[in-house]
């Protein structure tokens, strides 16, 4: 078993596009399903549970009919404005099931530059937990241009980690963890369970960009980096069975492990 270097009472979980929407780009009720399941079950265990999600652009491109995903930012950021509302919906039906409310948080970068707002978001956080919701966050896509968007949500759960002083980081990905090579193309490539230092690693992975969403594990060692500057546990691993939530915070040595 794995030995966190910290109780773990607080906990961000990071979902990609790929990991809640089908080959044809349409949203996976059943994988949501699942999340909301694992993420009410650490709630009655006595866990904070933030979730940061992306979807919203593949929904909205999934409700407009779109072949694929679109290109120019005005059409992404029309298909988050529709998508968003379809994916809310989604969320909170199924975690009002298991018992729980959760809240809508759409966020741009202004919040690590703008004090004002960084209080005002950390204040909303305090009491969204305080009272038992489930905050759902996820780029303001509509309202994000070049100068303010995190460009991944790799980036804003770090961020969002940091801000709310997380334990633990929990990015679920299309693959198991880091590897040595891209599995995908080098069938010798070899998961690495444990990063002891974070440096040693950087450069081994590049950005990638799936038909659904965007950044590879290039974007989640950097959003590690950043969790692990203020001691939070980051873990990586694959997003294709939620239940891999319960048995990382159990401390199952799955997925890569970064330690602070």
């Amino acid at each position: 078993m794995r030995k966190f270097s910290k109780e773990i009472k607080k906990v961000v979980i990071k979902v990609g596009s790929s990991s809640i929407t089908h080959d044809n780009g349409k949203i996976n009720l059943q994988k949501i399903d699942e999340l909301c399941f694992e993420i009410a079950n650490l709630k009655n265990q006595g866990y904070d549970v933030v979730l940061v999600s992306s979807g919203a652009i593949a929904a909205g491109r999934a409700k407009l009919n779109l072949k694929e995903r679109p290109k120019e930012t005005s059409d992404k950021q029309a298909a988050a404005a529709v998508g968003q509302v379809a994916l809310t919906n989604i969320y909170d039906r199924s975690l009002v099931s298991y018992g729980y409310n959760s809240a809508q948080v759409l966020l741009t970068r202004t919040i690590e530059v703008d004090q004002e707002m960084r209080v005002n978001a950390e204040n909303t956080f305090e009491k969204l937990l305080g009272m038992n919701v489930i905050p759902i966050i996820n780029e303001n896509d509509t309202i994000s241009t070049y100068e303010i968007k995190f460009g991944d949500n790799d980036t804003l759960s770090a961020v969002i980690a940091r801000m709310i002083k997380a334990d633990l980081l929990i990015m679920l990905t299309d693959i198991e963890g880091l590897y040595t090579d891209d599995p995908r193309k080098n069938p010798d490539a070899k998961i690495i369970h444990e990063v002891a230092d974070i440096n040693e690693v950087e450069g081994m992975a590049k950005e990638t960009e799936s038909n659904v969403g965007t950044g590879g594990m290039y974007t989640k060692i950097k959003a590690a980096k950043l969790a692990i500057e203020k001691d939070i546990e980051v873990v990586i691993g694959s997003g294709e069975k939620m239940k891999i939530i319960r048995d990382i915070v159990k401390g199952e040595e799955i997925g890569t492990y970064f330690k602070c």
